[in-house]
C-alpha cells in the first residue's frame, strides 16, 4: 500500500470520525459535554486539513 492510498484511508475514517462527533454534538443534552464534541471535532478538522494539503504535495 502506498503512502498516498494510506493517507486517502486515514482521511475517510477521519471523516467518519468527524460525522459521527457531529451527531454526538446535537445529540448531547449537557452544554459541556456538546462543548467537548464540538472541541474534539475542530481537532479533527484541522488533522484533515493537514493531510489533504499533505495528500496534495505528494501527488
Amino acid at each position: 500500500m502506498t503512502v498516498g492510498s494510506q493517507l486517502k484511508q486515514t482521511l475517510a475514517c477521519l471523516k467518519g470520525v468527524q460525522g459521527t462527533l457531529r451527531v454526538y454534538s446535537t445529540q448531547s443534552r449537557e452544554e459541556e459535554v456538546g462543548n467537548v464534541f464540538n472541541e474534539a471535532l475542530g481537532t479533527t478538522s484541522e488533522v484533515i486539513s493537514d493531510l489533504e494539503n499533505r495528500l496534495k504535495k505528494i501527488e
